[in-house]
Order: structure tokens, then C-alpha cells, then sequence
């Protein structure tokens, strides 16, 4: 009886930290892409309609 207990005790399943923080890490860059593209696409937005000719840029002399 005392022997059951001991190997009931073995079968306890450990978490596993690595595929935990695998998996945090692998989200933490997949946001850091979204991010970094959104940051393109809205530099790229901005520069397409910007207007040279609508005196808000710096001046060229």
C-alpha cells in the first residue's frame, strides 16, 4: 500500500518551463513583427502623400 503511493507520486507531470517560454517568445516576436511592419507601412503611408510643394517640409535653399 505504502508502495502505491510512491509511484503515484512519481506520475505527478512536471510543467514544462521551456515550451512555456518558448512559446512566450515566439508571440513576443511574432507582436514585434506586427509592430514593425505597421511602423512601415505608415512611414511609407506618410511619404506617399506627402507634398514637397506644400511648404511644411524643411526648406531647400
Amino acid at each position: 500500500m505504502g508502495s502505491e503511493n510512491i509511484q503515484k507520486e512519481r506520475l505527478v507531470i512536471k510543467p514544462n518551463y521551456k515550451f512555456e517560454k518558448r512559446q512566450k517568445d515566439l508571440a513576443k516576436q511574432k507582436k514585434k513583427e506586427e509592430k514593425r511592419l505597421k511602423k512601415m507601412e505608415k512611414k511609407a503611408g506618410a511619404g506617399e502623400t506627402a507634398d514637397p510643394s506644400d511648404g511644411t517640409g524643411p526648406a531647400l535653399e
